[in-house]
């Protein structure tokens, strides 16, 4: 499992996923350009001392990062929109769960590379979760499935 965040914008969203996969043994990508400087400090106190556990890769852009995907491995692209209820897909230990920015998701460009779309449902009167909620409710479930390899 490998968690990819698009364009991420806010560091302390970053942070609390860069601790997230810390505590899970879980590769993070960072797709550039990022909202911030890696050695923000806001970033870093989110991520608090982790950052020596973290496996992490900053890639210049996405095709750069989509090069680099094998045959055997999907990528599941998140939305607040449009997908699968997160809890009824079936994770493989070979996904890269991709995260969009903050502010406006992922691009309908993107979106069109894989067949593999989920969501959280959302009732209230918002319109998404915080990132760093979003990554992980859906990390640990795909965990869960995974009986927590």
């Amino acid at each position: 499992m490998q968690v990819v965040l698009f364009e991420p914008e806010i560091p302390p969203n970053t942070g609390n996923i860069a601790r997230l996969c810390a505590a899970t043994n879980t590769y993070l990508h960072l797709i550039e350009p990022l909202g911030f400087k890696v050695d923000d400090k806001h970033l870093k106190r989110a991520g608090l001392d982790y950052w020596d556990f973290l496996k992490v890769k900053i890639w210049s852009c996405w095709g750069e990062f989509y090069r680099h995907i094998k045959s055997e491995q999907r990528l599941v692209f998140t939305s607040a929109r449009e997908g699968l209820v997160y809890t009824q897909f079936k994770f493989k230990p070979t996904d890269f769960l991709v995260f969009g920015p903050e502010s406006r998701g992922l691009p309908e460009i993107i979106l069109a590379q894989s067949p593999y779309k989920i969501t959280i449902p959302i009732w209230g009167k918002v319109r998404s979760l915080n990132l760093s909620t979003a990554v992980g409710i859906i990390v640990y479930e795909a965990y869960r499935q995974l009986n927590f390899f």
